[in-house]
């Protein structure tokens, strides 16, 4: 498992990724200012606060992207750093990578592709890659590397046994018991499943969530998937 710093003053988009490379196994920190950054990056007594890569937007309150990446540097540290940023031109790219910088991921991004650049670097520092330990939630077990789902047997009358599920419902399910306390917003729900930007149907979450439930009812656990009404989706 690797520790990822997430540095994104804007909470959303901050969930959202911290979220998705939840998902992929890695243990993940949130920062939401440059000076948040700095105290995390200087904390543990460990170089960098012990984490293994950096995901860095630049525009940040208290310190920018750039210093964060030259505090990095300056510390002699080779801790990948994978800055993300609303800035598209090639001479800020070639700036941030003179820097210091390993990669460069120009918003709006697809998180499948900040994920898989996450774990290249991950794979160049040598640091191994996260594994598909089983998730469990009460009755369920989901398996993130078979991509299955079995329910234990519930008291009296309620089955258990394998649930199939299609590649959105597993990865709504994922991001569900992941975080079990959190609520998810149906627009969060939806960039976590399909790993692209949230295209402002919020009936198409909606529609996976009552497939799924639908799924589950026969083994008496469709209630684990509560609606939050005005906000989306938590588990019970």
């Amino acid at each position: 498992m690797a520790r990822v710093l997430v540095i994104e003053d804007d909470a959303a988009i901050n969930e959202v990724v911290a979220t998705r490379l939840s998902r992929d196994g890695h243990s993940v920190t949130q920062a939401f200012s440059g000076s948040e950054a700095r105290l995390l990056l200087g904390s543990a007594g460990e170089k960098n606060g012990g984490f293994d890569v950096v995901v860095c937007d630049l525009m940040l309150p208290g310190a920018t992207g750039e210093e964060l990446v030259g505090l990095i540097r300056s510390r002699g540290s080779e801790t990948p750093v994978v800055v993300i940023s609303a800035r598209t031109t090639a001479a800020n790219r070639v700036d941030l990578l003179r820097l210091g910088a390993d990669d460069y991921l120009s918003k709006p991004f697809d998180l499948d592709e900040l994920a898989a650049r996450v774990e290249v670097q991950l794979r160049h520092r040598g640091t191994p890659a996260p594994g598909g330990r089983t998730l469990r939630w009460r009755r369920w077990e989901l398996d993130p590397e078979a991509r299955t789902l079995a329910v234990a047997p519930g008291e009296g009358d309620e089955r258990g046994g394998a649930v199939s599920l299609t590649r959105i419902e597993f990865n709504i399910l994922e991001a569900l018991v992941r975080r079990p306390n959190r609520v998810f917003s149906k627009s969060e729900l939806f960039e976590l499943a399909w790993g692209e930007p949230f295209a402002g149907d919020d009936s198409t979450v909606a529609v996976h969530v009552s497939n799924i439930r639908s799924k589950l009812r026969e083994t008496g656990t469709d209630d684990y998937i509560k609606t939050v009404w005005g906000m989306g989706f938590k588990l019970a």
